[in-house]
């Protein structure tokens, strides 16, 4: 395998012997002065790797040899904290003066502490009866923000020929705006229900839990005609871990540790455009 090593600052030439030793390879490529490749590593050396690049805040990522962002057909996201760096509904609860406690919930679900996300998701929900709906409009507005990279990403996994999915258990709200915003090609969230402009605590329909982001990438990949492992699924919580599951690349973006572990790349320090330096 190639091991890509890559930093969001300049990596130092004093990393290079440690690394091809660790990794066993006996030849390096330099893309720029933030990212290394090195031939012909071995991928049995993870452990190592993982520890010296953790203590080092650089990111690391096994890639075959000749593998190309093209070979991909969809590229799957989370929302909350991945594509973006909030979590939007810890923001709406700040508007009715409970961020603190909905976002205590939310941390406990994404770490896989609450292993029940309907429940989770409905609890959080019901805090906010009553609000005014245009807080969501607010958060959009003045908090939410792209997770860096994210803009980059997303041109170059189009023109390499990827279709884009949003898959969210956040809102559709927001989904949306980011749809139109980005041009997105499919999204799946969560539908708030609001009644005279107001929140009333509760969601319409289907949750949009680990199951359904599994399903959803599913079936995604059917309607454009490919194998779910030509799929790269993006995501930060444990309710992403099925759907990540299910694709041929999953990619954790500074995720909770159970993600990390499971994941076959982790990006704890470089932006989403990362995913493209890989190849």
């Amino acid at each position: 395998m190639n091991l890509v090593v890559q930093s969001p600052s300049p990596i130092a030439d004093a990393h290079l012997k440690p690394l091809a030793a660790l990794a066993r390879s006996t030849q390096t490529a330099r893309a720029d002065d933030t990212l290394v490749r090195f031939i012909g590593a071995d991928p049995l050396q993870r452990p190592d790797i993982d520890a010296y690049c953790g203590t080092h805040a650089l990111d690391y990522a096994f890639v075959a040899p000749g593998a190309g962002l093209a070979d991909f057909g969809l590229v799957a996201m989370d929302m909350d904290s991945t594509l973006i760096t909030i979590e939007c509904i810890d923001e709406i609860a700040d508007f009715c003066g409970l961020k603190a406690e909905v976002a205590a919930i939310t941390e406990a679900s994404m770490r896989g502490e609450i292993k029940d996300f309907n429940e989770s998701l409905t609890r959080r929900v019901a805090l906010l009866k009553g609000l005014d709906a245009n807080a969501l409009e607010r958060v959009y507005e003045e908090r939410l923000h792209l997770s860096p990279g994210a803009e980059t990403m997303l041109a170059g996994a189009r023109a390499a020929g990827l279709k884009t999915l949003l898959v969210s258990g956040g809102f559709t709200f927001f989904t949306e705006k980011l749809k139109a915003r980005l041009g997105l090609d499919f999204t799946r969230a969560n539908t708030l229900e609001i009644v005279d402009g107001k929140l009333t605590g509760k969601v319409i329909g289907e949750i949009v839990n680990a199951e359904v982001k599994a399903r959803t990438l599913r079936e995604t990949c059917a309607t454009i005609g490919i194998d779910p492992q030509r799929a790269i699924a993006m995501g930060d919580g444990s309710n992403d871990l099925k759907m990540m599951a299910e694709a041929g690349l999953s990619v954790a973006f500074r995720a909770k540790p159970v993600v990390r572990e499971a994941a076959s790349v982790a990006f704890n320090f470089v932006g989403l455009d990362g995913l493209l330096r890989l190849f």
